[in-house]
């Protein structure tokens, strides 16, 4: 990260100042939609808050510094972050750097309403060719690039099979060769790893998420290291307008505060859990990168880091016996689990994605995959493990 202070110093002072009217130490929250101008045209660097505001500024300024951007003030006024109404909001502007017609490759494993805007919307409004393809797999990424190829777009740890992508490895096969890099970095946050210091073009974060981390604000954000796409990026989010408000910003940055701590005891619990979840003759397999039996346990081991030793992330992915029957008992029996989307709280949270979070995705995709009825995706918040143990304990028996 190109920072000079730790994380846990960067994640409470990253990218802001104490408010220089007022000394306040924490943003305001500025709800102004417009802002007074001397004469036309001279005002202080804000006209409207749909295109300037300083409390999304706080936060865009503090993601796009945790994600390693050294993009300056002069070069763009939020350092190469911006901030949306939702994670999805994010990701479309990212398809409008697009030409109509051009070619993406992106992850087989992806978020269902990833698959969704690619799938059902940008391919009849845009044209866009989509190949989906299993970027676990460099060469499959290589064979798959075409001279149409203009976005590589991958989710690693992917949702919900937490598939790992090398991120070092897509970036020598890409690299000039004209083709932007983007990477859904929401399930490891930028506490466990960077992509923009890999040599990525773009991160994207459901801010709803680890961000956020309290499961009660909606957000999207995008932050690049270069001050060309930063300009094109500035363009589009003025021009379609989805901006995130002042008091949701607000919320995302106030949450980013403890990230540090609590993305520690999300990956404690979660290996804690997923090591007790293996060992259970009621679980058929159990998907968890910090595990020795994930597939891509050795990318982990390169790329997934918190104070230099190998951080898994807080989501567990496994399949219990006996398919959609057992796994519906033991997910209502559950108590401190709560069955609902979403992920990456404070609160533990359990769901079942072939009906849940990716039943837009086709059927034939989902089997594909190993979506099956028995598979449960569970976030492990930051509750006592111990309890949380005891649950699954007594749910599964």
């Amino acid at each position: 990260m190109n920072t000079q202070n730790h994380f846990d110093s960067e994640v409470v002072h990253a990218g802001q100042a104490p408010e220089q009217v007022t000394g306040a130490v924490m943003p305001p929250v500025f709800l102004s939609s417009t802002y007074a101008q001397e004469s036309p045209g001279v005002h202080s660097g804000y006209e409207y808050t749909r295109s300037h505001n300083p409390t999304r500024y706080a936060l865009e300024r503090c993601v796009s510094r945790l994600e390693g951007s050294t993009i300056t003030e002069e070069q763009d006024p939020s350092f190469g972050g911006f901030a949306f109404s939702s994670g999805m909001a994010a990701i479309g502007t990212v398809l409008e750097l697009l030409d109509s017609g051009q070619h993406v490759i992106a992850m087989d494993d992806l978020y269902g309403g990833t698959h969704r805007l690619f799938s059902n919307v940008r391919k009849r409004s845009s044209g866009l060719q989509v190949t989906y393809a299993d970027l676990t797999d460099l060469k499959a990424l290589d064979s798959a690039i075409t001279d149409n190829t203009k976005l590589i777009w991958i989710e690693t740890p992917s949702n919900p099979m937490l598939k790992l992508v090398d991120l070092e490895g897509v970036v020598s096969i890409a690299k000039d060769r004209d083709i932007l890099l983007a990477c859904d970095n929401t399930f490891a946050s930028p506490a466990i790893h960077t992509p923009l210091d890999y040599g990525f073009d773009i991160v994207m974060h459901s801010a709803t998420k680890y961000l956020g981390g309290h499961s009660d604000v909606i957000a999207g954000l995008l932050a690049t290291n270069s001050p060309a796409l930063a300009e094109q990026i500035r363009f589009i989010h003025n021009s379609v307008g989805s901006v995130l408000g002042p008091f949701d910003s607000y919320l995302v940055l106030r949450g980013i505060k403890t990230l540090a701590l609590r993305m520690r005891r999300h990956c404690e619990s979660a290996l804690r859990i997923a090591t007790w979840l293996e060992a259970h003759d009621e679980i058929e397999f159990v998907l968890y990168p910090g595990l020795e039996s994930h597939p891509q346990h050795e990318v982990a081991k390169k790329q997934m880091h918190i104070d230099g030793k190998i951080a898994g992330g807080g989501m567990i992915t496994f399949v219990l016996n006996g398919g959609l029957e057992a796994c519906t008992t033991f997910l209502e029996k559950l108590k401190m689990f709560t069955i609902a989307e979403s992920l990456g709280g404070v609160e533990s949270l359990v769901e079942h994605p072939a009906i849940m979070t990716h039943a837009s995705v086709p059927p034939e995709v989902r089997a594909s995959l190993g979506i099956d009825d028995g598979l449960v995706r569970m976030s492990v918040g930051i509750e006592d493990c111990n309890d949380l143990i005891t649950d699954l304990e007594q749910a599964l028996g």
